[in-house]
């Protein structure tokens, strides 16, 4: 097992990207805790959610297990006490940004009043089926606390960091970019609102996405801070409500539908996941959830029924590992390809 002190002397091989000195001399070591197999750290940085702080943590993660560490469990905070030298501007001049002016990309968000109806599914999903239609596709997995959009596409990699700018994820013709490559081993993400707006912000400002036409952000469920944030920040922002047949969910899920209106963003429409089930033996639909529950919703905030996605299961591929999403010829997938159509087709 690991001592204190020999958890000093690695980290000390290590600067801090803003001080210029070793993360020990700068005293950007706020806390640490060692445990059989385990080091937690609380890191101190005089500029958080950048791209240096994403290099340190790789570098410190690298550092610690090739020492024998099994799991290490970062945290990072702001350091007022310091002026950081150096840090990289949120943006390049000339630099291309998905939130200018004169930028040509789409965003939809996808939304749901309450969690537990397969709002990320149908993201990950929409996402590969716009890609599969020829559509250059970027996917934000917003739901920063309960980020799963790596895990659901069988994303193993970390995003690359190239100077000043970090380069997504590309599984399945979608560029990705999630809390998830910011944490270790799983972590809970334990953060207040201005923090998770921060780094929504460097997720437009800070990733290389290059020339997109549709830019999906996975919202958390309901109307928190993030769903607010990006109301503000993307005043043109189309929105799609997923819901179950459920009456229950379907009237939370009208929270979120009259949100996006009062803020002047447009509901594409209504996507009822889990609708029914079909035997593939008789063909027969079982309605487990109840039925209706997403027409009633689209009735009532007065815009289409995109579609209705049946209780199923993608085929499972372990040399291709993607435990959520569909092929573009299975029966769901199809309904997918047909919602992306009909999403193209809206937006022209």
């Amino acid at each position: 097992m690991l001592t204190e002190e020999k958890v000093i002397e690695l980290l000390s091989s290590i600067q801090d990207p803003y001080l210029h000195k070793s993360m020990v001399d700068s005293g950007s070591i706020r806390e640490l805790k060692i445990k059989e197999g385990y080091v937690g750290l609380k890191i101190g940085l005089a500029n958080t959610g950048t791209p240096e702080q994403m290099q340190l943590q790789q570098q410190i993660v690298q550092v610690l297990k090739n020492a024998g560490v099994e799991s290490v469990g970062l945290r990072f905070e702001k350091r007022e006490d310091v002026q950081a030298e150096g840090q990289s501007q949120q943006q390049q001049p000339g630099a291309p940004t998905l939130l200018s002016e004169n930028s040509k990309t789409e965003f939809i968000a996808i939304a749901s009043g309450k969690g537990g109806v397969g709002k990320s599914t149908v993201s990950v999903n929409m996402a590969v089926a716009l890609a599969r239609l020829g559509k250059k596709v970027g996917l934000i997995d917003a739901d920063i606390y309960g980020f799963s959009v790596p895990d659901m596409m069988g994303i193993t990699e970390r995003p690359k960091v190239k100077g000043d700018r970090i380069f997504p994820v590309d599984r399945f013709g979608v560029k990705v970019i999630s809390m998830a490559f910011f944490v270790e081993d799983n972590a809970p993400v334990i953060w207040r609102g201005p923090m998770l707006g921060k780094m929504l912000m460097n997720f437009f400002s800070e990733v290389e996405w290059g020339d997109l036409d549709y830019v999906l952000l996975d919202l958390p469920p309901g109307t928190g801070d993030v769903a607010l944030d990006v109301h503000k920040m993307l005043p043109k922002c189309k929105e799609v409500i997923v819901t179950t047949p459920h009456a229950t969910a379907a009237f939370v899920a009208a929270r979120a539908g009259t949100m996006a209106i009062k803020t002047n963003h447009e509901v594409l429409g209504i996507i009822e996941n889990m609708a029914y089930f079909q035997s593939e033996a008789s063909g027969e639909k079982e309605y487990v959830f109840g039925k209706d529950g997403g027409k009633r919703l689209a009735d009532e905030l007065n815009v289409p029924l995109l579609g209705q996605i049946p209780l199923g299961q993608p085929e499972i591929k372990e040399d291709d590992f993607a435990p959520s999403v569909y092929e573009q010829t299975h029966p769901i997938g199809e309904h997918y390809i047909h919602i992306a159509k009909t999403i193209i087709e809206k937006t022209k």
